[in-house]
C-alpha cells in the first residue's frame, strides 16, 4: 500500500515543480505512514532510457530523496512512497519502482494470495524475480504479457489486466507502468476498503490521518495543463485535480501526451 505521482510533461520539470513546493512537501509528508521507501523512474528526453533510483530508507529522511526532486531529471517520470505490507520484508528488493529493459513499474495495493499471483508467471518470468512482493509478481505479469503481444503495450497491459481482474477482484491493481513511449495509468479497485484498521494503529482518530486516507485511500486524481499530464495517489487534497472514475487504464503518449482509455476492463 502506497503513494504514486506519475507525470509527463513537455520539457524536464522537476518533482517539486510538477506539484509546487508546498504540495510537494504535503505530498512527501505521506511519509508518516507511507515511510518503508521510495523510488522515482524518469527519461531524460523522449529518446533517452529510463532512469531509476530506489532506497528503502524514509523519503522524508533521507536527502538523496529531495535532492532527486529538486532537480528537472526529464520530461517523464513516476515516483513511488512505500507502505509495506504486512509481513513483507523492507529491503532494497522489495523496493519500487521495479525496472527492466526501459520499463518501470510502482504499484498501491495488495495482490493475495503471492502464491496464486506467481502461478500467473511462466517459468521464464519467475526467473526473473528479485524479492518477496506481490508488486513485483504484477510487474512481471505486464511484462510477460507485453511480450506475448509482440510488444503491443496496450493489448498487452490490458490482457494482464483481465487476468488479474479474474484472478483476483478483490484486490487493488492501482499502478503506474512507465514504459520507452508511455505512461500507464491504472486505477482498478473498486471492490476493495481503505485498510482504516491498519491506519488506525497509526492515528488517534479519523480525522488525524491524511486526507481521504480513511475512506477513499485508493483513490486517484488526474491534472491536464497546456503542457502536461499528472496523475497522483489520494492524500494531496488540493485543488485543479479531477477523480479518475473507477476500474480505469488510461495510456498517455510521453511524446504528444495524448490520453487514450483502454478496451474496458470487465469486472469479475
Amino acid at each position: 500500500m502506497c503513494r504514486l505521482l506519475g507525470y509527463v510533461t513537455t520539457r524536464p520539470t522537476s518533482v517539486v515543480d510538477v506539484l509546487g513546493r508546498d504540495d510537494f512537501d504535503t505530498f512527501t509528508a505521506l511519509t508518516e505512514v507511507h515511510s518503508d521507501g521510495w523510488g522515482m523512474a524518469w527519461h531524460r528526453s523522449l529518446d533517452a532510457p529510463t532512469e531509476a533510483v530506489t532506497s528503502a530508507q524514509n523519503a522524508s529522511v533521507d536527502p538523496q530523496y529531495r535532492a532527486l526532486a529538486e532537480q528537472a531529471l526529464g520530461c517523464c517520470g513516476l515516483v513511488h512512497l512505500r507502505w509495506a505490507t504486512g509481513g513483507l520484508p523492507v529491503s532494497p528488493a522489495n523496493t519500487h519502482p521495479f525496472t527492466d529493459a526501459g520499463y518501470a513499474f510502482a504499484h498501491n495495493g495488495h495482490i493475495a494470495p503471492i502464491a496464486h499471483l506467481e502461478e500467473q508467471l511462466s517459468t521464464a518470468s519467475r526467473a526473473k524475480l528479485m524479492g518477496d512482493t506481490d508488486s513485483e509478481r504484477y510487474f512481471r505479469l505486464l511484462m510477460q504479457c507485453i511480450d506475448e503481444a509482440s510488444g503491443d503495450e496496450a493489448r498487452g497491459v490490458t490482457r494482464a489486466l483481465e487476468i488479474l481482474v479474474r484472478e483476483f477482484p478483490n484486490s487493488s491493481l492501482n499502478a503506474l507502468l512507465l514504459t520507452p513511449t508511455k505512461l500507464f495509468a491504472i486505477h482498478i479497485n473498486s471492490r476493495v476498503d481503505s485498510p482504516v484498521e491498519s491506519l488506525r494503529e497509526l492515528f488517534e482518530s479519523d480525522e488525524a490521518m491524511p486526507a481521504s486516507h480513511a475512506t477513499e485511500y485508493y483513490a486517484m486524481d488526474y491534472r491536464i495543463t497546456d503542457d502536461a499530464v499528472h496523475v497522483i495517489s489520494s492524500g494531496l487534497d488540493a485543488e485543479g485535480w479531477t477523480r479518475i472514475p473507477e476500474d480505469t487504464a488510461v495510456m498517455i503518449d510521453l511524446a504528444t501526451r495524448e490520453v487514450t482509455r483502454l478496451h474496458p476492463v470487465p469486472l469479475a
